[in-house]
């Protein structure tokens, strides 16, 4: 695959291989974030958890559900919205429900309301059990170029 990325127009071109190979060398690819599933009705991606991401405590540090919260929304956001803009995200409210220490986690994003001027989606971490360990909700101001 060419590293050429001039023929992609807006997110809703990705396929999650692509997006992978784009976020190479990102803090998403830092963190080991691999998308799995990638539409506007949605994204899907995991992470292997490892010692990195931790908080003195010796667990995954919440500004790591924070950043796949973030990212899982405002990539789905992005592709819903195709190429009649982008988005930026303009809030960010994670919960932190249960300390994970090791295993692989998933994190699924779901559309709450894609209006005109914003969106809003929730997203939820689960952990190899198919536990809650993180949820939150991002809001997203769609950007539409100037004519």
């Amino acid at each position: 695959m060419s590293d050429d990325f001039s023929s992609i127009k807006s997110l809703a071109d990705l396929t999650p291989e692509l997006m992978n190979k784009i976020s190479e060398g990102t803090f998403t690819d830092l963190l080991g974030l691999k998308f799995t599933e990638l539409s506007g009705e949605g994204v899907t991606a995991e992470w292997v958890v490892t010692p990195q991401q931790f908080q003195p405590a010796g667990i995954v540090n919440g500004g790591v559900y924070c950043t796949v919260i973030e990212t899982l929304a405002s990539v789905a956001a992005g592709a819903w919205l195709g190429e009649r803009g982008s988005v930026v995200g303009v809030n960010n409210n994670t919960d932190f429900l249960r300390a994970v220490r090791e295993g692989k986690l998933t994190g699924v994003s779901t559309p709450i309301h894609r209006g005109r001027s914003q969106q809003l989606w929730v997203v939820v971490i689960t952990d190899e059990q198919g536990r809650t360990v993180a949820r939150g909700q991002v809001r997203l101001q769609n950007l539409y170029p100037q004519n």
